[in-house]
């Protein structure tokens, strides 16, 4: 019987993910240079001795900076993926489970969101509000939640008329109970996945406002606005803008597959197959 390594696959890249998070936490104490310190003298030195990815026009290590970058752009696509995440959650369960005109004009403005194209509107607002990563999570929060909010409402629909519902409310369980203790926990899994996934796009979007100038502002060190810095220095010091592009590149496929094997293991199709193979 040929075996299924996708629990396996899940837990190695949990735990890569895992030592990604770590090292974004404690970039302060890792970096071996301080990633904002000018050094002129030793400007744009190219990779290798002391300087491992080497050093951008103003004499920065390359290095320090990428790990630093880590902590700004992977912290605020977490907060975002969680903002929307939440916010798109709560607006679906209480679509789902109240219905009515308040469902009816809350879906369509989210089908005004969802039908409108995404990154324009985010530059739109986050040039409306201004430079710096906090606005750029605001402008591309406005725009994501409707998918959160979609996924929520449908499972909410499909579950407020079984049976163990109609028991809850039997039992003198009141709205806010039943949706705590029966609706939430039951949604959790496809909303989690959807979270999972959306973490690298959320990080490439917030990368590009950064590098736009629509997000974190220089000299913060931010993969997005990193590779802005050094756009123009592509073809002489090609270093100071392929760091930032392959730890963006890294980091998105490394939650990318993260997503999709979390997905594989919470299949339920896929749980009953191996359960059939099994016996």
């Amino acid at each position: 019987m040929k075996r299924d390594y996708t629990k396996l696959k899940c837990i190695i890249l949990s735990i890569l993910v895992g030592l990604l998070l770590l090292a974004a936490v404690f970039a302060d104490h890792i970096v071996p240079y301080d990633p904002y310190a000018q050094d002129l003298e030793h400007a744009l030195l190219p990779p290798g001795g002391a300087h491992l990815l080497g050093t951008d026009r103003y004499g920065r290590d390359m290095l320090s900076r990428v790990i630093m970058g880590g902590q700004t752009t992977i912290f605020s696509s977490l907060l975002l993926v969680l903002i929307i995440m939440t916010v798109g959650t709560m607006i679906g369960v209480f679509c789902g489970y109240n219905g009515g005109k308040t469902d009816t004009v809350l879906m369509r403005i989210s089908d005004v969101f969802l039908a409108f194209p995404g990154m324009v509107f985010a530059i739109a607002v986050a040039g409306v509000t201004g430079g710096g990563i906090i606005n750029a999570v605001v402008a591309l929060a406005c725009i994501s939640w409707p998918k959160y909010a979609r996924i929520a409402r449908s499972q909410v629909m499909a579950m407020k008329e079984a049976p163990f519902i109609a028991a809850a409310r039997l039992s003198g369980s009141g709205t806010w109970k039943i949706i705590r203790k029966h609706m939430l926990p039951n949604i959790a899994g496809p909303v989690l996945v959807t979270g999972v996934l959306d973490i690298g796009t959320m990080m490439m979007e917030i990368a590009g406002l950064s590098f736009l100038g629509l997000g974190a502002v220089p000299p913060i060190a931010e993969w997005g606005s990193m590779m802005s810095s050094g756009r123009s220095m592509l073809q002489t010091s090609p270093w100071v803008i392929l760091a930032p592009g392959f730890a963006i590149f890294f980091t998105v496929m490394l939650f990318n597959l993260l997503g999709d094997t979390v997905r594989d293991v919470m299949d339920p199709r896929r749980n009953k197959r191996q359960k059939r193979k099994g016996d």
